[in-house]
């Protein structure tokens, strides 16, 4: 990882959009297809790479990672991820340190493919996990039960030494004592990363529609703080601070390609639905793809890409966005790096009155180099970025 947030590299995001199945609290961009045609996918993905209106012109430093999301990258059959990482070594300089994720369920049908990516090129593997509990994995609409994601796991870091899970928290009836018993648990396995989500209920999902319902409902917002703050503290203690709100490493494991997002680097997004950002003078270039796979095949084949909408961010909408992103790390926001990325400086662009209101009651702090959001702040950033923008 590097340690200078003015650096936070040159990344590339790849979007699987196809699952097994739908998971009930997920609003990502995936879908659920009898039969995939991986040639016409690789080769779909790899003019995209080469025809992304937004590089033309662009020389873009050396890539610092990849990350295949989605969806369930780990559909991909190994020659897929190999073409399309042969693809962007001939497209840009990739650095000596590249960091390369695969994100995988852990079922046995995917696992046995783990060895067939490391040979492609993947040194990191991120295991959507979930739950340490059998019953809490058939509420979530996981198709792994515990053993099998454990076996997963073993086999995954056989192959590849950096390996993460993905947990589920603050679900319907968890107690506290539940959740410190399955974290600790997990952090036994010696894990290098762990991201840590409280579960939420989004629009458009199963979840959503249960709880409007009210058949479904989830811990209130004290309950979540309480089980927050002990996820913080077990976490320490085991060696894994964390370094933003939801994920937790050791030192100098910490995911790159996240932290380029989260220090406002440039990354290009590739497949249905990806959002890319890249830096300009004074302002982010924000691209979107056309969500729907089969569209966005059709668009690739048509115009080479398949870019929904391009958009200069800058003004106040550039400001909140590094602040929502900055804010959410450990380190705060670098005022240097700020300044690069917004071409202003970060007094000139902040209410002062709510930057004072907000250090005396604890929710931020400020030096001559970081603006940092204190873990006060952390619980209520959303209203913490908005007074500062005010």
């Amino acid at each position: 990882m590097s340690t200078d947030p003015t650096q936070p590299g040159f990344a590339v995001y790849v979007h699987w959009p196809f699952c097994l199945a739908k998971c009930p609290y997920c609003d990502f961009n995936s879908h659920v297809r009898d039969s995939i045609d991986q040639a016409a996918w690789a080769d779909a993905l790899v003019q995209e790479l080469q025809s992304a209106p937004e590089l033309e012109g662009l020389t873009p430093e050396p890539v610092t990672s990849v990350f295949f999301g989605g969806g369930t990258p780990s559909l991909m059959t190994p020659a897929t991820v190999e073409r399309v990482l042969r693809a962007i070594g001939d497209k840009f300089a990739l650095a000596a340190d590249i960091e390369i994720t695969l994100e995988a369920n852990p079922t046995s049908v995917e696992a046995k493919n783990f060895e067939g990516y490391v040979s492609a090129g993947v040194n990191r593997f991120s295991l959507g996990v979930q739950a340490l509990n059998d019953q809490a994995l058939k509420f979530l609409g996981r198709h792994h039960s515990v053993a099998e994601a454990l076996k997963a796991f073993e086999l995954a870091r056989h192959h590849c030494d950096n390996v993460s899970f993905d947990m589920i928290y603050a679900r319907p009836d968890q107690t506290p004592d539940d959740w410190a018993r399955e974290l600790r648990q997990a952090l036994d396995f010696g894990l290098s990363h762990v991201s840590l989500y409280q579960l939420t209920i989004e629009r458009g999902t199963q979840f959503f529609e249960s709880a409007r319902r009210g058949d479904l409902i989830v811990p209130d917002d004290d309950t979540g703080a309480k089980l927050f703050e002990m996820t913080q503290n077990i976490c320490r203690d085991a060696g894994l601070s964390a370094y933003e709100i939801s994920n937790h490493a050791r030192p100098g494991l910490e995911s790159r390609h996240n932290l380029t997002y989260w220090r406002s680097g440039s990354y290009l997004g590739l497949g249905p639905g990806a959002h890319g950002r890249i830096n300009q003078e004074k302002a982010r270039l924000a691209t979107q793809r056309v969500r729907s796979p089969e569209k966005w095949l059709a668009a690739v084949g048509e115009y080479g890409h398949g870019t929904e909408s391009t958009e200069r961010i800058l003004g106040e909408d550039l400001t909140g966005e590094i602040l929502m992103m900055g804010l959410r790390l450990r380190e705060g926001i670098n005022m240097v790096q700020f300044q690069i990325v917004s071409g202003q400086e970060i007094d000139d662009t902040i209410d002062r009155k709510s930057l004072d209101d907000l250090i005396s009651g604890g929710f931020v702090e400020k030096n001559d180099n970081v603006l940092r959001a204190t873990p006060r702040g952390h619980m209520v950033l959303n209203e913490v970025v908005r007074q500062l923008i005010a």
